[in-house]
């Protein structure tokens, strides 16, 4: 038995009754409840994972306020959420030649590749029968785990801030340069300006942007988030200077203040989430031929913009996800030369899991939050624990 956070349909709807189903007001934290669950047998091909530590993730929040879709209900009543974690491994099935015990690994969330690899359902949300890593131990197949790069420059909080978001800001980056190339070569506009809103993905899109030589803004309204990426040469705009977009004004104030830093060019690519307060303003600040680029489908289902306009300027909107197997093993390449992400200040011990899951959803992160699932650590680990 291994103790795993749950989230059950009749707490979401107990919590949802709580608030007359006024979203912003769930505590997020009556949710996600510990419980106890029996793992599988190790199979010929699995690994059996100790979890030593995850990150909170945004799906988790999703799932807990059942705003898009009641995942929960659909799974049958009861997920083990979890799609980012770190681990030891413990002991390996007999056909695994690629991992041993001791080895450290961090998972991804591709949970039913297509046939081009992408994903089709991500592991433990909408993937059926699939079992997340919010817990104590785990067992997965081989074909789910990556050996964790400890060399890389990076504490052991950094690394485990990476394993979902690094390869969908990869995905992202790679798929807007491409299609902006597409329209406008680099020999005719080498340097673009690239815009990003919020969070731990916004952050390391940037630093993909940045690491190429072009032009990065990060829109938050974090004032710990923005100081951490203008160390690393990426320009903050501070959202709360704009009343995150609440009335026309504010969207027009953001414009101003973004074609001003840009020399009146605009935005060539922009990182949202093609939802919520800052679909307007980042489609408004697009330049001519720009890409708005979104992994997200918070808030909302739908979006409504004058396709006209867009048209006209001949920008793209383009609806991603997240990235292959392969590509997953390309984003973490990556760590600590590209990526060095922002942690929150506080590392959450394990029984704190869904205090950190409800101060995300209450905005309070100054960077991505870290939850310390194992107290006893390896020492194969123990100088990165700073």
């Amino acid at each position: 038995m291994s103790r795993q956070y749950s989230i059950k349909a009749e707490a979401i709807a107990e919590e949802r009754k709580r608030v007359n189903d006024d979203l912003d007001k769930v505590d997020v934290s009556r949710v996600v409840a510990m419980d106890e669950l029996e793992l599988r047998e190790v199979g010929p091909g699995d690994v059996h994972l100790k979890i030593l530590a995850v990150s909170g993730e945004h799906n988790v929040d999703h799932a807990a306020l059942a705003d898009t879709v009641n995942i929960t209900e659909a799974r049958g009543g009861t997920i083990y959420p979890g799609n980012s974690a770190l681990g030891e491994v413990i002991r390996t099935g007999k056909d695994v030649t690629k991992f041993k015990a001791g080895d450290i690994v961090i998972t991804h969330c591709n949970g039913d590749p297509d046939p081009y690899g992408f994903p089709l359902r991500i592991w433990a949300y909408d993937q059926p029968e699939s079992i997340g890593w919010y817990g104590e131990e785990a067992v997965v197949g081989d074909w789910q785990l990556i050996k964790a790069p400890l060399d890389c420059g990076l504490n052991l909080w950094e690394i485990a801030a990476l394993p979902l978001r690094a390869p969908t800001a990869y995905h992202m980056w790679r798929r807007a340069k491409g299609i902006f190339r597409l329209k406008v070569s680099e020999e005719k506009l080498p340097t673009l300006n690239v815009l990003a809103f919020g969070g731990g993905v916004s952050e390391l899109f940037l630093m993909l942007a940045k690491s190429e030589g072009h032009n990065a803004y990060f829109c938050s309204g974090s004032e710990e988030r923005r100081a951490a990426l203008e160390k690393h040469g990426i320009e903050g705009i501070d959202q709360l200077q704009f009343n995150r977009f609440a009335e026309r004004s504010d969207v027009k104030a953001f414009i101003g203040e973004s074609k001003t830093r840009t020399n009146g060019t605009g935005m060539h690519i922009v990182c949202d989430m093609l939802r919520g307060p800052v679909f307007a303003p980042g489609l408004a600040i697009a330049a001519r031929m720009g890409v708005n680029v979104s992994a997200g489908w918070q808030l909302s289902t739908g979006i409504d913009y004058n396709s006209a306009g867009a048209s006209t300027k001949q920008i793209t909107l383009d609806h991603t996800h997240y990235e292959t197997i392969e590509g997953c093993e390309e984003a973490t390449a990556l760590y600590g030369s590209v990526f060095k992400p922002t942690v929150h200040h506080e590392i959450y011990s394990f029984e704190d899991l869904p205090r950190a899951m409800s101060e995300m959803h209450e905005n309070k992160m100054t960077g991505i939050p870290i939850i310390r699932v194992a107290k006893d650590m390896p020492e194969s680990v123990q100088g990165l624990l700073e």
